[in-house]
């Protein structure tokens, strides 16, 4: 059968469809749900800890005394209690914001969607940290920009690199729209970018005519409690500031939000009407009576708490269990480990065995639009029991393992071994 055959729309569908490609990470969910595997795969957060019995009283007493307005039509901007509540929490990152100039999303990855549906071209460049989150490569994609990626190290985004590659765009002649950056306990790098870092940065895409978008799901979520200032704190002319609800609250409820110069609110409110007419108002009601009637900080330290164990635990395991050579990232709050393999190592190549031995992870060159790093890839540590975590990490090691075997009786050539970009602040086995 041809293609065509196969789809009789195959000829039809718009230029921007070839760079669609399924998630890497969602691709892997229906086996790393089956409860004989661990999975260290998806970043979900732990909701055990929620106070649903409460919540699910709350949100009936919502519907029976607001129920005509939660289950109507609203803004599509969002309701205004809400954009005041975010207004307050980014304050505890040092931004002072107007809740006007707050718009409410299905989740901070429609306002991706948005932002980059605003600003990019065919063929406009977007520069991005190296790694970078898969879910924002899928978007950029979609909408046929281009990704140029910009070395990291322990400190988060290197600034001399950022120049470099900023020049090398300029004397090829491409259009620079956007610097997209997760500056709090990357996604997937888990490094942190420091504090002496960010103005630097922001200082050379302001010069530049380069606006920096900060994605900045994680940053209430660090282990020692300190949360690091905002970007968009010290830059609110040239900062698009993205922020979620999904890992300090629900995903579930897919409330995100951006904040923007105000020039560039107007258009967001427009393409946020084109694309949903307006974000649910339930599920911002929902939120706003938790923010406004829960003890929500309480509930961002426990979650901290918890997610602290579970890095520890993850570190205490790779240190144990990994095979010489093998470094990762240590991350000081989020979701996840970076970890580069041995040379030789292919991590794509190895996950069918690794889901044989009942582990799941994330390969590295999911989170590369130019398909490098094979010998890096993801693990999550957010959702499983410490004691998952360590079984986990010790099915991996024996896969590793297993490949060492292979490679030492049949050379490396045995396993496809593409060398990918050195991992950042490495610990080294």
């Amino acid at each position: 059968m041809t293609g065509n055959s196969l789809d009789p729309h195959l000829n039809r569908y718009a230029r921007r469809t070839e760079g669609m490609r399924a998630s890497a990470i969602r691709a892997l969910f229906a086996v790393a749900s089956r409860p004989e595997v661990v999975s260290l795969a998806g970043g979900m957060p732990y909701l055990n800890s929620l106070p649903l019995g409460m919540l699910g009283q709350d949100v009936n007493q919502l519907v029976a005394e607001e129920g005509l307005t939660a289950l109507q039509y609203g803004s599509g901007q969002g309701i205004l209690a809400l954009r005041e509540q975010i207004c307050e929490v980014m304050a505890l990152e040092g931004i002072q914001a107007h809740p006007d100039d707050v718009v409410v999303t299905v989740g901070s990855q429609m306002a991706l969607d948005l932002v980059t549906r605003i600003f990019c071209d065919p063929g406009d460049v977007i520069l991005a940290e190296a790694p970078s989150y898969v879910g924002a490569l899928g978007t950029f994609a979609a909408y046929q920009a281009q990704v140029v990626h910009v070395a990291m190290d322990a400190d988060g985004l290197i600034p001399e690199a950022l120049t470099a590659a900023i020049a090398s765009c300029r004397a090829a002649g491409r259009r620079i729209k956007l610097l997209y950056t997760i500056p709090n306990f990357h996604n997937p790098a888990g490094v942190t970018l420091s504090d002496e870092r960010r103005g630097v940065i922001a200082r050379i895409c302001r010069d530049e005519g380069i606006t920096l978008l900060e994605d900045n799901p994680y940053g209430l979520l660090g282990f020692d409690d300190a949360v690091h200032r905002a970007i968009r704190a010290d830059d609110p002319d040239n900062v698009i500031y993205l922020g979620s609800f999904s890992k300090t609250f629900a995903p579930g409820l897919r409330v995100g939000w951006v904040l923007a110069p105000h020039a560039v609110r107007e258009k967001l409110v427009l393409a946020n009407e084109a694309a949903t007419l307006n974000p649910p108002v339930l599920n911002q009601m929902i939120v706003s009576r938790y923010l406004a009637t829960f003890d929500w900080m309480g509930q961002i330290k426990a979650y901290r708490q918890t997610y602290a164990e579970r890095r520890d635990a993850i570190l205490a395991a790779l240190t144990e269990y990994m095979p010489a050579g093998t470094t990762w990232t240590t991350p000081q709050g989020g979701f996840y480990v970076w970890i580069t393999l041995p040379e030789g190592f292919d991590s794509a190549s190895m996950l069918a065995r690794a889901v044989s031995a009942r582990v799941a992870y994330v390969p590295g060159t999911a989170f590369y639009a130019d398909q490098l790093g094979s010998r890096q890839l993801r693990l999550s540590y957010c959702f499983p029991t410490p004691e998952r975590i360590e079984e986990g990490v010790r099915r991996l090691a024996g896969v590793l393992n297993g490949e060492l075997d292979v490679m030492r009786t049949f050379g490396t050539g045995a396993t496809r071994a593409l060398e990918g970009p050195q991992s950042p602040a490495p610990n080294t086995v």
